[in-house]
């Protein structure tokens, strides 16, 4: 894994091919466009209340906007109670400024009876829309308690179908640590104590 103070290249990201170039704002739809524009931080610098991480630490106001993907070869493991939802070595991590990294899991790592498709939908301007997924275990239903992107914006191709599942409705762990729920209730990132906030979906965070 490649810990980010300047996120530009690196080992670890994901390569794009010449059909997945940059999208210009001036390629995209007007409305998609103003969200992309919207955003105050992009992290090219920190405001006065970041929390200065300390050694093996990344700050999450030193990710970029727009996000970038990054595998990462750690154990990661999904639980409902005592049943394995998910375990991978292959996951890859989006890094998008002021939000704990958010884990996208291959499908095939992924226990193909437990999830059903839930009603619904998002659209991220960056990546797309997403649709939502149900966990059932037994008589045990969670629902929306992970999401994929069928198909995603060019730049996103790379976690097409994989799978991220929310902290705050199952067990999530990251190299053998159970990590806590991005804060609100949208949010799906994964915090853990390799990251130093704040994190966006605190309270007055809409436009971080």
């Amino acid at each position: 894994m490649t810990h980010v103070s300047v996120v530009q290249s690196g080992p670890g990201r994901c390569p794009r091919s010449k059909s997945q170039g940059e999208v210009t704002l001036a390629e995209v739809p007007g409305w998609l466009g103003e969200r992309r524009s919207a955003w105050r931080y992009r992290g090219a610098d920190r405001p006065a209340e970041a929390v200065v991480p300390g050694p093996g630490q990344e700050s999450v106001w030193d990710y970029p906007r727009p996000p970038v993907l990054e595998r990462d070869a750690r154990l990661v493991e999904v639980r409902l109670g005592q049943v394995l939802i998910a375990r991978t070595k292959r996951a890859i991590r989006v890094l998008e400024t002021a939000s704990p990294p958010t884990f996208y899991l291959p499908p095939e790592d992924v226990h193909p009876t437990v999830l059903v498709p839930a009603a619904g939908a998002s659209m991220c301007e960056w990546k797309g829309t997403a649709g939502y997924w149900n966990v059932v275990v037994a008589d045990q239903t969670i629902s929306g308690a992970a999401w994929s992107y069928p198909e995603p914006f060019p730049e996103f191709v790379h976690i097409e179908k994989y799978l991220a599942f929310f902290p705050a409705k199952v067990e999530c762990y990251l190299a053998g640590e159970r990590v806590t729920p991005q804060p609100g209730e949208f949010y799906g990132g994964w915090v853990s104590s390799e990251i130093v906030g704040p994190f966006k979906g605190d309270p007055g965070s809409a436009s971080w």
